[in-house]
């Protein structure tokens, strides 16, 4: 059987973007609510500064998640003083979420998004700081819709595991995750159905949905094997007794 390196916990319930319903998205604050509501992993976005700084982001450019504008590309990490992300939270650092997920004991799923085609830059980036801390290859996921970039993450760290992202897999899913030895696929909830769970279990791989923020949806998929689920909220489902139990199991 292929060699998939995995994560100590299995990741059932992950806050997306941190607490993101919560708190600003892919701030400090948000993953702090996250922990403090329970959930013991913390998923969230990860975009490059011109300057080579990784920051917590989702977007090509500030507008839509801070009070300010302009494309990450054309800023530097002097550039992020006074911006706020809302609600008072600032720009956070890949170093400074580590540094919290240290602090709290938490897993986390890191998504690279190069916004652009890969060159692997990024990977070589997120491999020097991860490589820096000796618990992150069993405390974090990393995980990319770029799948270059995971192949360039791979290439740097043999035992990193990985989680290839899909919104629709197709029908070449399985080579993807084989060629990267990923330990996870991460699925949009539309594209998520028995049969695929079953595959991709079949391949000792866990399986995720996001963004899914509907128990009562999740149900039947949770019972035919699904790993985990992405959700904005997790009190909705770490406030029901089922779905604790689920996410102790």
């Amino acid at each position: 059987m292929m060699h998939r390196p995995n994560v100590a916990d299995p990741g059932r319930i992950m806050a997306h973007r941190g607490a993101s319903l919560a708190k600003p998205e892919n701030t400090l604050g948000a993953m702090r609510t996250a922990a403090a509501q329970g959930a013991w992993w913390i998923e969230f976005d990860v975009s490059l500064l011109g300057d080579g700084t990784p920051i917590l982001h989702h977007d090509a450019t500030l507008d839509r998640c801070t009070d300010s504008t302009g494309a990450l590309a054309d800023l530097g990490v002097a550039d992020l003083d006074g911006i706020d992300s809302g609600g008072g939270e600032p720009v956070a650092t890949l170093e400074q979420a580590l540094d919290l997920i240290e602090e709290l004991g938490l897993y986390a799923n890191l998504e690279m998004k190069p916004h652009a085609e890969p060159t692997g830059r990024m990977a070589a980036i997120v491999a020097d700081m991860l490589i820096a801390r000796d618990w992150t290859q069993s405390r974090i996921l990393v995980s990319s819709f770029w799948h270059a970039e995971l192949d360039a993450i791979r290439a740097l760290m043999p035992e990193q595991p990985l989680a290839v992202l899909f919104r629709d897999p197709g029908d070449d899913w399985a080579a993807t995750c084989d060629r990267l030895a990923a330990a996870a696929m991460h699925v949009r909830f539309d594209y998520l159905s028995s049969g695929l769970i079953s595959a991709v279990r079949r391949r000792s791989m866990d399986i995720r949905t996001y963004t899914a923020n509907d128990p009562e949806a999740v149900v039947p998929f949770r019972e035919r094997g699904l790993t985990g689920v992405i959700t904005d909220h997790p009190p909705f489902y770490l406030d029901r007794e089922d779905w604790r139990n689920w996410n102790a199991a």
